[in-house]
């Protein structure tokens, strides 16, 4: 009876106070049945040029298996793994995993857990390959969502655009992607967005509980960033850089195509790079080299050296100096053939890269004007591009060896950005802006824009006159019968450039020593008279054979990729189609004649007189500057296809008969037969598309 009365007492106070040992059960009780859903936020989508994806939002999948035998579901159905070589067999058909691997998973030695992962081989699996899985029926095998980040061009612009990676969330304890370089690490806050939640109160039962008010607060998706990259133009060059570095494998490399007029950068690569998509190669590539690295650009910066000679007044192009050797304060100036070229005028001293004239020119000027000039074309300091890491670069000045040095590039060292920046100034006669790669940000809700980007002037280094001069010199560098850049010539444009090659610091002060110690350079401006496009290319240390220069090898990057830039902006311009006309039969002098004529890109296929084929067919109607196909009556060879559309590459099969295995889609960044290979068209030809 006094239990009785005990416990009767207890729960009349339980139940009144709704406490028990300082807990609260009401509190308690709705922490219970009170669920929190956190409302994932997507992440904003990253465009090109052109409105297509270049980094967007997606699901992944992470594979598990039960082993567990109590596990089974309704009518006894097993849901543990029942029989591990079958399953091993098929995961290893899908899976970047051995058979053996999979099995030795399934059949752990120790005490058997309740399931099993598979390491990297059994993450970020795909939909179509989680749906090629669960077509097999394997018991025990099951899959967790995961939101990923699809990068579907692989290597395009990596180091650039950058990669957005799964983080843990301390604060929530799930995950986020968070971007970790480039674009998606300088704009993270823009494009992360912010998540969201709902709490709502359930019953032991799993039904919501009426009457309670539900927390809410809404997601807020990340905002969508446009890009200025050209994605033909972009993916060519990608080709070109993997040609070049498979030939010479240089340390490394560098490639921006910009704007001439506003500075908007079209395409950019970088060597080493990695695969955005599968992330192969990042060990090697977390550097964005556009902004993060510093070099001695070398005699690139002679074209600044002249600019600011001409713009404040000390050069007289027509004066002779003589070559070969310089003594500055007890210290020789070297030209890069010491035995020089006797007495020369500064006019020529610029197309051969004198390093002489440019030190006499420094000595003229002085070194107060001269170093007025360096800060006013925006080197030593950061471009503010925005992205991670960008560095100011820096000088050695205090002795007069070392003002004359910078003169010609050694001694000062700068960023690629930094470079485009300049020479934008003599591209737009004068008038410097700053380099950009978003054009705006857009609201994913509405698509307004939040915010825009252009042209942006920061300076007028050089007046236009000035600026017209120094083209003129550059382009003596490619036309004249002693100019150092001839292979830079374009059919049908006008080119202005200069090369450059440097010393490669050693690390202590000093230079490195050996062939293989240069970085060597090009910038150049087309159409030279009134530029639309410049270009930059470094290659740094290349294990060069003897069989190419390397100014030979930076001129198969610049230029495909100027060419195909220039033809895609007329064609924007004018979009000019022209009728095909027929040169069956004729001979193969007269049908490229006629078709040159027409402005036709004409791929001669074999040396012999005769045309027996040619496509399009005539009467067709195509665009001006289209690929178009003869096909002569004897000694075929293989074209040089990298570049290439899918479908220009049919029509080379087409009419040779060869036959085409590919993979991929884009332009052409393989081809299995070398260029200049005989060929019959019994052949197989394999290319890969990217």
């Amino acid at each position: 009876m006094g239990v009785f009365v005990f416990l009767s007492t207890r729960l009349l106070v339980i139940a009144v106070g709704k406490n028990v040992k300082n807990v609260n059960l009401n509190d308690q009780a709705q922490k219970l049945y009170t669920q929190t859903q956190t409302l994932k936020a997507r992440r904003g989508t990253i465009y090109d040029a052109d409105g297509n994806p270049i980094a967007e939002d997606t699901s992944t999948y992470s594979l598990y298996a039960v082993l567990d035998k109590s596990q089974r579901g309704l009518n006894d159905k097993p849901l543990y793994v029942v029989n591990k070589d079958k399953t091993a067999r098929i995961l290893a058909k899908y899976l970047p995993i051995s058979e053996k691997k999979a099995l030795k998973i399934l059949s752990p030695k120790n005490k058997q857990p309740f399931q099993v992962e598979f390491g990297s081989a059994g993450t970020n699996i795909s939909l179509i390959t989680k749906k090629k899985i669960e077509a097999e029926h394997l018991p025990g095998i099951d899959f967790v969502q995961q939101q990923a980040r699809l990068y579907p061009n692989g290597v395009f612009s990596s180091n650039l655009i950058g990669v957005a990676t799964s983080q843990n969330n301390k604060k929530t304890g799930g995950t986020n992607l968070v971007g970790q370089m480039g674009i998606e690490k300088a704009f993270n806050k823009v494009l992360a967005g912010k998540n969201g939640y709902k709490d709502a109160q359930y019953d032991v039962y799993g039904y919501k509980l009426p009457g309670r008010k539900q927390k809410e607060k809404r997601v807020q998706n990340g905002d969508n960033i446009y890009t200025t990259i050209d994605s033909r133009i972009q993916t060519l060059l990608e080709s070109e850089m993997n040609s070049v570095a498979s030939q010479v494998h240089p340390a490394g490399m560098n490639a921006v195509l910009m704007d001439a007029k506003t500075g908007k950068i079209v395409a950019a690569s970088q060597r080493p790079t990695f695969n955005a998509s599968t992330l192969k190669g990042i060990n090697k590539a977390w550097t964005n080299t556009l902004t993060a690295d510093t070099y001695e650009p070398g005699s690139t910066m002679k074209v600044f050296t002249l600019s600011a000679a001409i713009n404040s007044g000390h050069f007289n192009g027509n004066e002779t100096y003589e070559s070969g050797r310089y003594s500055i304060d007890g210290k020789i100036v070297p030209d890069w053939d010491p035995a020089g070229w006797g007495y020369i005028t500064f006019n020529k001293g610029f197309a051969l890269s004198s390093n002489v004239a440019m030190a006499h020119l420094e000595q003229q000027m002085g070194p107060k004007t001269w170093k007025k000039y360096i800060q006013r074309f925006g080197f030593l300091k950061s471009t503010n591009s925005g992205l991670p890491g960008e560095l100011s670069g820096r000088i050695q000045f205090n002795y007069p060896i070392e003002q004359a040095d910078t003169s010609f590039g050694q001694g000062i060292e700068v960023t690629t950005m930094q470079m485009m920046q300049a020479l934008t100034a003599v591209s737009n006669n004068g008038t410097m802006v700053k380099p950009y790669f978003i054009s705006k940000i857009t609201n994913p809700s509405n698509g307004k824009t939040i915010k825009k980007y252009g042209k942006k002037v920061v300076g007028h280094p050089i007046s236009a006159a000035t600026a017209k001069k120094v083209r003129k010199h550059m382009q003596d560098v490619v036309y004249k019968s002693y100019g150092i850049g001839q292979d830079y010539k374009i059919k049908g444009y006008r080119i202005a450039a200069k090369t450059g090659t440097a010393q490669v610091s050693n690390g202590y002060g000093g230079y490195a020593s050996g062939d293989d110690s240069y970085l060597y350079s090009v910038a150049g401006m087309v159409p030279a008279n009134n530029p639309r496009y410049v270009m930059f290319i470094t290659m740094k240390q290349p294990q060069l054979t003897g069989t190419k220069t390397a100014t030979q090898l930076l001129a198969e990057i610049f230029k495909p990729v100027i060419t195909r830039a220039l033809q895609n902006s007329n064609t924007k311009q004018s979009a000019v189609k022209k009728t095909m006309p027929s040169v069956l039969y004729n001979t193969t002098v007269q049908a490229k004649r006629a078709l040159n004529e027409k402005g036709f890109d004409v791929v001669t296929i074999g040396s012999g007189s005769t045309v027996t084929k040619q496509s399009p067919v005539a009467g067709e109607k195509i665009n001006e500057q289209s690929r178009v196909f003869i096909l002569t009556n004897g000694g075929w060879k293989m074209p040089r296809i990298i570049g290439w559309s899918k479908a220009d590459v049919q029509k080379l099969c087409e009419m040779t008969g060869m036959k085409l295995q590919s993979t991929g889609t884009g332009y052409a960044n393989s081809q299995s037969i070398n260029f200049s290979q005989s060929i019959n068209g019994k052949e197989t030809l394999k290319v890969n598309f990217e």
